[in-house]
Protein backbone atom coordinates (compact mmCIF):
# COMPACT_ATOMS: atom_id res chain seq x y z
CA UNK A 1 0.00 0.00 0.00
CA UNK A 2 1.41 3.48 -1.22
CA UNK A 3 2.25 5.03 2.56
CA UNK A 4 0.56 8.50 0.87
CA UNK A 5 -2.99 6.96 1.02
CA UNK A 6 -2.87 7.76 4.80
CA UNK A 7 -2.91 11.96 4.11
CA UNK A 8 -6.55 11.77 2.98
CA UNK A 9 -8.28 9.94 6.09
CA UNK A 10 -10.35 11.58 8.24
CA UNK A 11 -10.25 11.87 11.80
CA UNK A 12 -14.33 10.02 11.75
CA UNK A 13 -11.98 7.20 9.67
CA UNK A 14 -9.42 7.33 11.79
CA UNK A 15 -11.55 6.95 14.74
CA UNK A 16 -13.27 4.20 12.84
CA UNK A 17 -10.07 2.27 11.91
CA UNK A 18 -9.13 2.28 15.81
CA UNK A 19 -12.66 1.07 16.88
CA UNK A 20 -12.34 -1.41 14.41
CA UNK A 21 -9.88 -3.23 16.94
CA UNK A 22 -11.68 -3.65 19.45
CA UNK A 23 -9.50 -2.73 22.16
CA UNK A 24 -12.00 -2.00 25.18
CA UNK A 25 -13.63 -5.52 24.55
CA UNK A 26 -15.87 -6.97 26.13
CA UNK A 27 -17.91 -3.69 26.72
CA UNK A 28 -21.02 -2.23 26.63
CA UNK A 29 -20.02 1.67 26.48
CA UNK A 30 -20.60 3.38 22.97
CA UNK A 31 -18.21 4.20 19.78
CA UNK A 32 -18.36 7.47 21.32
CA UNK A 33 -17.43 6.77 24.80
CA UNK A 34 -14.63 4.09 23.88
CA UNK A 35 -12.95 6.52 21.90
CA UNK A 36 -13.04 9.11 24.90
CA UNK A 37 -11.83 6.44 27.00
CA UNK A 38 -8.40 5.64 24.32
CA UNK A 39 -7.94 9.29 24.31
CA UNK A 40 -7.96 9.72 27.66
CA UNK A 41 -5.55 6.62 29.02
CA UNK A 42 -3.35 7.61 26.09
CA UNK A 43 -3.02 11.06 26.74
CA UNK A 44 -2.41 10.35 31.17
CA UNK A 45 -0.16 7.15 30.43
CA UNK A 46 2.20 7.78 33.65
CA UNK A 47 -1.04 7.31 35.61
CA UNK A 48 -1.73 3.98 34.91
CA UNK A 49 1.52 2.50 35.62
CA UNK A 50 2.85 1.34 39.00
CA UNK A 51 6.92 0.96 39.11
CA UNK A 52 8.26 -1.78 41.56
CA UNK A 53 11.29 -3.36 41.56
CA UNK A 54 12.95 -6.98 41.68
CA UNK A 55 16.13 -8.34 43.30
CA UNK A 56 17.97 -9.88 40.53
CA UNK A 57 20.25 -12.97 41.42
CA UNK A 58 23.19 -11.84 39.65
CA UNK A 59 22.57 -8.37 41.50
CA UNK A 60 20.97 -5.04 41.81
CA UNK A 61 17.62 -4.63 40.65
CA UNK A 62 14.77 -5.16 37.51
CA UNK A 63 12.34 -2.87 36.97
CA UNK A 64 9.05 -3.76 36.15
CA UNK A 65 6.18 -1.08 35.16
CA UNK A 66 2.62 -2.53 35.78
CA UNK A 67 0.17 -1.39 33.93
CA UNK A 68 -3.41 -0.81 35.58
CA UNK A 69 -6.24 -3.29 34.78
CA UNK A 70 -8.07 -0.78 32.47
CA UNK A 71 -4.31 -0.49 30.52
CA UNK A 72 -4.01 -4.01 30.74
CA UNK A 73 -6.93 -4.89 28.78
CA UNK A 74 -6.37 -2.36 26.63
CA UNK A 75 -2.95 -3.95 25.49
CA UNK A 76 -3.97 -7.54 26.10
CA UNK A 77 -6.40 -6.83 23.37
CA UNK A 78 -3.63 -4.85 20.90
CA UNK A 79 -1.63 -7.80 21.52
CA UNK A 80 -4.48 -10.30 20.24
CA UNK A 81 -5.93 -8.25 16.90
CA UNK A 82 -2.84 -5.47 16.33
CA UNK A 83 0.30 -7.15 17.21
CA UNK A 84 0.29 -11.12 16.79
CA UNK A 85 -0.91 -10.97 13.19
CA UNK A 86 2.07 -9.48 12.35
CA UNK A 87 4.59 -11.98 11.43
CA UNK A 88 8.06 -12.07 13.71
CA UNK A 89 11.25 -13.33 12.14
CA UNK A 90 11.90 -17.19 11.87
CA UNK A 91 15.15 -16.31 14.06
CA UNK A 92 13.39 -14.93 16.94
CA UNK A 93 12.35 -17.88 19.14
CA UNK A 94 10.89 -16.07 22.50
CA UNK A 95 7.66 -14.66 23.40
CA UNK A 96 5.52 -16.68 20.23
CA UNK A 97 3.25 -19.16 21.10
CA UNK A 98 4.67 -22.27 18.83
CA UNK A 99 8.01 -21.68 19.29
CA UNK A 100 10.17 -22.51 23.05
CA UNK A 101 13.38 -22.43 24.70
CA UNK A 102 13.68 -25.93 23.02
CA UNK A 103 13.48 -24.07 19.28
CA UNK A 104 16.15 -21.44 20.31
CA UNK A 105 18.90 -24.00 21.41
CA UNK A 106 17.89 -27.31 18.83
CA UNK A 107 20.19 -25.72 16.16
CA UNK A 108 22.86 -25.14 18.46
CA UNK A 109 23.36 -28.97 19.64
CA UNK A 110 26.93 -30.82 18.69
CA UNK A 111 28.88 -27.56 17.00
CA UNK A 112 32.33 -26.98 17.06
CA UNK A 113 32.03 -23.25 18.77
CA UNK A 114 29.08 -21.62 20.54
CA UNK A 115 29.50 -17.80 20.75
CA UNK A 116 26.57 -16.03 23.19
CA UNK A 117 26.44 -12.00 22.60
CA UNK A 118 23.87 -10.51 24.80
CA UNK A 119 22.27 -7.08 23.95
CA UNK A 120 22.26 -4.28 26.97
CA UNK A 121 19.51 -2.71 28.56
CA UNK A 122 16.67 -4.58 26.02
CA UNK A 123 13.27 -2.96 26.66
CA UNK A 124 14.76 0.45 27.75
CA UNK A 125 16.68 0.91 24.70
CA UNK A 126 13.39 0.43 22.76
CA UNK A 127 12.22 3.78 22.01
CA UNK A 128 8.73 5.56 21.56
CA UNK A 129 10.03 6.41 17.93
CA UNK A 130 11.06 2.34 17.07
CA UNK A 131 7.70 0.97 18.10
CA UNK A 132 5.66 3.75 16.01
CA UNK A 133 7.95 2.63 13.64
CA UNK A 134 8.27 -0.98 13.52
CA UNK A 135 5.31 -2.28 15.29
CA UNK A 136 2.74 0.02 13.44
CA UNK A 137 4.35 0.41 10.27
CA UNK A 138 2.68 3.49 7.74
CA UNK A 139 1.88 0.72 5.35
CA UNK A 140 -1.09 -0.54 7.17
CA UNK A 141 -1.59 1.90 10.14
CA UNK A 142 -1.98 5.97 9.64
CA UNK A 143 -0.26 7.90 11.38
CA UNK A 144 -2.71 9.19 14.14
CA UNK A 145 -3.89 5.33 14.80
CA UNK A 146 -0.75 4.61 14.87
CA UNK A 147 0.43 7.47 17.17
CA UNK A 148 -2.69 6.25 19.55
CA UNK A 149 -1.18 2.89 19.89
CA UNK A 150 2.42 3.48 20.48
CA UNK A 151 1.43 5.74 23.51
CA UNK A 152 -0.90 3.07 25.05
CA UNK A 153 2.23 0.37 24.72
CA UNK A 154 5.02 2.81 25.64
CA UNK A 155 5.82 4.52 29.19
CA UNK A 156 8.50 6.90 29.67
CA UNK A 157 9.34 7.04 25.94
CA UNK A 158 10.39 3.55 25.95
CA UNK A 159 8.92 0.09 26.08
CA UNK A 160 7.87 -1.16 29.35
CA UNK A 161 9.29 -4.14 30.82
CA UNK A 162 5.26 -5.74 32.62
CA UNK A 163 2.97 -4.49 29.89
CA UNK A 164 1.77 -7.62 27.84
CA UNK A 165 2.79 -5.59 24.48
CA UNK A 166 6.26 -5.25 25.22
CA UNK A 167 7.52 -8.93 24.01
CA UNK A 168 6.36 -8.81 21.00
CA UNK A 169 6.92 -5.45 20.19
CA UNK A 170 10.02 -6.20 20.90
CA UNK A 171 10.48 -9.06 17.99
CA UNK A 172 9.14 -6.91 15.77
CA UNK A 173 11.19 -3.97 16.05
CA UNK A 174 14.59 -7.07 16.04
CA UNK A 175 12.88 -7.59 12.93
CA UNK A 176 15.12 -5.87 10.52
CA UNK A 177 18.14 -7.32 12.19
CA UNK A 178 17.39 -11.01 12.88
CA UNK A 179 16.28 -11.01 9.20
CA UNK A 180 19.47 -9.30 8.24
CA UNK A 181 21.96 -11.16 10.39
CA UNK A 182 20.28 -14.67 9.68
CA UNK A 183 20.48 -14.58 6.38
CA UNK A 184 24.32 -13.17 6.55
CA UNK A 185 24.90 -16.59 9.40
CA UNK A 186 22.83 -18.78 7.22
CA UNK A 187 25.47 -17.68 4.21
CA UNK A 188 28.33 -19.24 5.88
CA UNK A 189 26.63 -21.93 7.42
CA UNK A 190 26.41 -20.23 10.40
CA UNK A 191 23.11 -21.17 13.30
CA UNK A 192 21.52 -17.86 14.75
CA UNK A 193 19.10 -17.28 16.76
CA UNK A 194 17.42 -14.83 19.33
CA UNK A 195 15.69 -15.29 22.45
CA UNK A 196 14.71 -11.99 23.86
CA UNK A 197 18.00 -10.33 24.47
CA UNK A 198 20.06 -13.06 24.16
CA UNK A 199 21.63 -14.29 20.78
CA UNK A 200 23.11 -17.26 20.45
CA UNK A 201 25.42 -18.15 17.10
CA UNK A 202 27.18 -21.28 16.46
CA UNK A 203 29.77 -23.51 14.05
CA UNK A 204 32.81 -22.56 12.78
CA UNK A 205 33.81 -19.18 11.73
CA UNK A 206 35.62 -16.18 12.75
CA UNK A 207 34.68 -14.90 16.49
CA UNK A 208 36.35 -11.47 15.99
CA UNK A 209 34.58 -11.14 12.44
CA UNK A 210 31.22 -11.89 13.76
CA UNK A 211 31.15 -9.80 17.10
CA UNK A 212 31.88 -6.98 14.75
CA UNK A 213 29.42 -7.59 12.04
CA UNK A 214 26.67 -8.04 14.75
CA UNK A 215 27.60 -4.90 17.29
CA UNK A 216 27.72 -2.40 13.80
CA UNK A 217 24.22 -3.56 13.08
CA UNK A 218 23.03 -3.23 16.63
CA UNK A 219 24.64 0.10 17.14
CA UNK A 220 23.07 1.22 14.15
CA UNK A 221 20.10 0.52 15.56
CA UNK A 222 20.99 2.46 18.41
CA UNK A 223 21.39 -0.68 19.97
CA UNK A 224 24.43 -1.81 22.11
CA UNK A 225 25.87 -5.18 23.48
CA UNK A 226 26.70 -6.05 26.97
CA UNK A 227 29.95 -6.91 27.19
CA UNK A 228 29.88 -8.92 30.58
CA UNK A 229 28.02 -11.39 28.93
CA UNK A 230 29.64 -12.22 25.97
CA UNK A 231 30.67 -15.78 26.05
CA UNK A 232 32.80 -18.28 23.92
CA UNK A 233 32.23 -22.04 24.37
CA UNK A 234 34.41 -24.29 22.42
CA UNK A 235 32.94 -28.02 22.17
CA UNK A 236 35.62 -29.19 25.61
CA UNK A 237 33.31 -26.79 27.79
CA UNK A 238 30.02 -27.67 28.95
CA UNK A 239 28.09 -25.38 25.96
CA UNK A 240 24.55 -24.24 27.41
CA UNK A 241 22.10 -22.10 25.36
CA UNK A 242 19.08 -20.85 27.26
CA UNK A 243 19.23 -23.29 30.21
CA UNK A 244 20.22 -26.31 28.01
CA UNK A 245 22.99 -28.14 27.52
CA UNK A 246 23.70 -28.82 23.44
CA UNK A 247 27.10 -30.34 23.21
CA UNK A 248 25.95 -33.70 22.18
CA UNK A 249 22.65 -33.65 22.47
CA UNK A 250 19.70 -31.41 24.36
CA UNK A 251 19.74 -31.80 27.91
CA UNK A 252 18.91 -29.89 31.17
CA UNK A 253 23.05 -29.35 32.71
CA UNK A 254 23.96 -32.02 35.93
CA UNK A 255 23.72 -29.41 38.47
CA UNK A 256 20.16 -28.08 37.61
CA UNK A 257 18.85 -31.69 37.73
CA UNK A 258 20.73 -32.65 40.93
CA UNK A 259 19.56 -29.51 42.99
CA UNK A 260 15.80 -30.36 41.65
CA UNK A 261 16.32 -34.03 42.86
CA UNK A 262 17.53 -33.05 45.90
CA UNK A 263 14.93 -30.09 46.96
CA UNK A 264 12.32 -33.58 45.63
CA UNK A 265 13.97 -35.87 48.11
CA UNK A 266 13.59 -33.64 51.26
CA UNK A 267 10.24 -32.30 50.43
CA UNK A 268 9.09 -36.67 49.80
CA UNK A 269 10.91 -37.61 52.97
CA UNK A 270 10.78 -34.97 55.78
CA UNK A 271 8.00 -32.95 54.46
CA UNK A 272 7.78 -29.22 52.23
CA UNK A 273 7.25 -27.37 55.51
CA UNK A 274 10.46 -28.53 57.26
CA UNK A 275 12.57 -28.46 54.38
CA UNK A 276 11.35 -24.53 53.99
CA UNK A 277 12.75 -23.97 57.42
CA UNK A 278 16.09 -25.90 56.65
CA UNK A 279 16.55 -23.63 54.31
CA UNK A 280 15.69 -20.47 56.38
CA UNK A 281 12.65 -19.53 53.65
CA UNK A 282 9.78 -20.21 56.07
CA UNK A 283 9.82 -16.70 57.28
CA UNK A 284 6.50 -16.25 55.55
CA UNK A 285 8.12 -15.15 52.57
CA UNK A 286 7.39 -18.74 50.25
CA UNK A 287 4.64 -21.08 51.38
CA UNK A 288 4.76 -24.74 50.65
CA UNK A 289 2.06 -24.82 48.08
CA UNK A 290 4.01 -22.33 45.95
CA UNK A 291 7.28 -24.30 46.49
CA UNK A 292 5.80 -27.54 45.29
CA UNK A 293 4.51 -25.49 42.16
CA UNK A 294 7.60 -23.94 41.42
CA UNK A 295 9.56 -27.49 41.57
CA UNK A 296 7.18 -29.10 39.70
CA UNK A 297 7.62 -26.28 37.27
CA UNK A 298 11.29 -27.32 37.10
CA UNK A 299 10.30 -30.75 36.87
CA UNK A 300 8.03 -30.07 33.91
CA UNK A 301 11.24 -28.26 32.22
CA UNK A 302 13.58 -30.83 32.51
CA UNK A 303 10.55 -33.21 30.92
CA UNK A 304 9.88 -31.10 28.01
CA UNK A 305 13.66 -31.42 27.29
CA UNK A 306 13.77 -35.42 27.65
CA UNK A 307 10.89 -36.64 27.92
CA UNK A 308 11.41 -40.31 28.35
CA UNK A 309 13.40 -39.07 31.81
CA UNK A 310 12.22 -41.85 33.94
CA UNK A 311 13.54 -40.83 37.39
CA UNK A 312 11.74 -37.29 37.22
CA UNK A 313 8.68 -38.87 35.43
CA UNK A 314 8.34 -40.41 38.96
CA UNK A 315 9.80 -37.47 40.79
CA UNK A 316 6.83 -35.49 38.75
CA UNK A 317 4.24 -38.14 39.98
CA UNK A 318 5.34 -38.33 43.71
CA UNK A 319 5.09 -34.34 44.12
CA UNK A 320 1.76 -33.69 42.12
CA UNK A 321 0.38 -36.20 44.64
CA UNK A 322 2.10 -34.01 47.65
CA UNK A 323 0.85 -30.83 46.16
CA UNK A 324 -3.13 -32.19 45.91
CA UNK A 325 -2.24 -32.79 49.78
CA UNK A 326 -0.70 -29.21 50.56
Amino acid sequence: MNKSIWKYITTDQCNDFLLSFNLLAPTNLSPEKQLACLYAVSNSIESHYTTTYLKKKTGGHRVIHEPSPLLKKIQKNILVHVLEPQACSVYATAYQKEKSLLDNAAPHIGKKQVYKLDIDDFFDSISFTMVFQRAFPREYFPPQAAGILTQLCCFNDCLPQGAPTSPMISNLVLKPFDDYIGQWCRERNIAYTRYCDDMTFSGEFNVKKLHHKVRAFLEALDFSLNQKKTKLLATGKQQIVTGITVNEKMQVPKKYRREVRQSAYYCLNYGTASHLKRMNEGNGELDPETYLNSLLGKINFILSVNPSDKEFSLLKEEISKLLSHS
